[in-house]
């Protein structure tokens, strides 16, 4: 499982006209899953962003994970501004974080999963966010999506469970 994660003022994801999920601060997560991929693969990467700390405390070093954020956030009427959402995630679906370009010009897409499993690792990946007390909003699986966000800092981590 990949993850491109990354510390947003705001992020919001469109289909068809219509805003499928948004967020104000937080993180933006596009979640590739892998064949082979498990549970335990979601769980590590769920609890790994959760707790990541990446959003700074009063003295501008990154001191605080998007948990943290939320818990002090979530307890102020901050929480969910207009238009933009509440503090939390927004993770996205993304199967071309798995493209092998390495040969050719054109992509090679065999390490993805099949749709029917990664559609099902992307929706436990957001019930594990969920269960630690985050907002989790999400684009719609298998669509054209537009994101829009304001990357703040900018601040953008890769993680990758195979590397562990």
């Amino acid at each position: 499982m990949k993850a491109v994660v990354q510390r947003v003022k705001n992020a919001s994801v469109t289909v068809d006209g219509k805003t499928a999920g948004r967020i104000a601060r937080g993180l933006l997560v596009y979640l590739g899953v892998a064949a082979g991929d498990t549970a335990k693969d979601a769980d590590w990467m769920s609890d790994k962003i959760a707790n990541l700390r990446i959003f700074e405390d009063t003295e501008g070093k990154m001191n605080h994970s998007v948990k943290e954020l939320s818990a002090v956030l979530n307890g102020a009427e901050v929480s969910v501004e207009p238009d933009r959402g509440a503090v939390g995630v927004l993770a996205v679906s993304q199967f071309t974080l798995l493209a092998d370009a390495r040969k050719g010009r054109r992509p090679y897409f065999g390490a993805a999963a099949d749709p029917d499993e990664a559609e099902t690792l992307y929706r436990y990946f957001m019930q594990k966010i969920r269960e630690q007390g985050l907002v989790c909003e999400a684009g719609i699986f298998r669509t054209s999506m537009e994101v829009a966000s304001v990357n703040d800092g900018p601040v953008t981590i890769l993680l990758d469970t195979r590397e562990l």
